[in-house]
């Protein structure tokens, strides 16, 4: 017969086999039993889940499920603001579990679109690039295009991901995007995009001129992994504007509404 300390690790291989990680954490996430919440996490961790996995499988996934249904009002603003404060107690705790790798030299910087509620997506894609051997740079939200910009040209990152989930902050991504362009802050930086809105919108992250998007946390790692620098815009001194009278997109026209 095994010994006992074996067999919660049996049935927790079992639970990942069969998906249940994610419908075991929303039922005490959606009703707000915070200890309940943290012993889904405990027991995952002390049977050896990955940490990665927990933010991938666990809580990105509950974040998403928990804006659906807040969006289609099957839950109320308590339930969403309940659920959300857990999941980020979690995504604090799992920080400190993940395995860090090596300096590979690159900068990223990580901000939040105009009148993000949350920054939850915003710190777990910066906890995923940190320990993936990034130098992260996490501004949250809140903070004015222009300060952005001159982040950008000090910090000179490889990368600028913006998150974002409400239609009400996607004109200001482009605005922010826009500046630093005009500018010339950092030519071969990328700007990334990820977030909600952008999910919902296929191809919106395109009509904020945005270089690349990531639909997850774990895509963003793999997409700005494979990015090769953004090719700067060759300017000649003196020449005058392009002004020309473009139909605003489609998507963005529907996000500014």
């Amino acid at each position: 017969m095994g010994s006992g300390p074996d067999l919660p690790l049996l049935g927790w291989e079992r639970t990942m086999r069969n998906d249940r990680l994610l419908e075991r954490f929303l039922d005490p996430l959606l009703e707000g039993r915070r200890q309940e919440c943290r012993q889904v996490f405990v027991e995952a961790i002390e049977a050896g889940v990955e940490p990665d996995k927990l933010y991938r499988s666990m809580i990105w996934p509950a974040m998403e499920h928990v804006a659906r249904l807040y969006r289609a009002d099957q839950i109320n603003a308590a339930q969403e603001h309940m659920a959300t404060r857990i999941n980020r107690l979690v995504a604090d705790q799992l920080q400190a579990f993940l395995q860090r790798n090596a300096p590979n030299g690159k900068r990223i910087l990580i901000a939040c679109a105009d009148g993000e509620p949350e920054e939850l997506g915003a710190q777990m894609c910066a906890d995923l690039f940190e320990a993936d051997g990034w130098d992260v740079f996490f501004v949250g939200g809140g903070v004015p295009n222009d300060e952005i910009m001159e982040l950008v040209r000090r910090v000179r990152p490889e990368i600028l991901l913006v998150f974002g989930t409400q239609p009400s902050g996607v004109p200001g991504v482009r605005k922010l995007i826009e500046l630093i362009r005009e500018v010339g802050a950092n030519p071969t930086m990328n700007i990334m995009i990820s977030g909600g809105v952008f999910n919902r919108a296929e191809g919106l992250w395109k009509e904020v001129n945005a270089d690349l998007f990531a639909p997850t946390a774990g895509e963003a790692l793999k997409v700005a992994a494979e990015a090769q620098p953004r090719k700067p815009e060759v300017k000649i001194p003196g020449a005058p504007k392009k002004r020309r009278r473009r139909r605003r997109p489609p998507l963005l026209a529907q996000a500014e509404a």
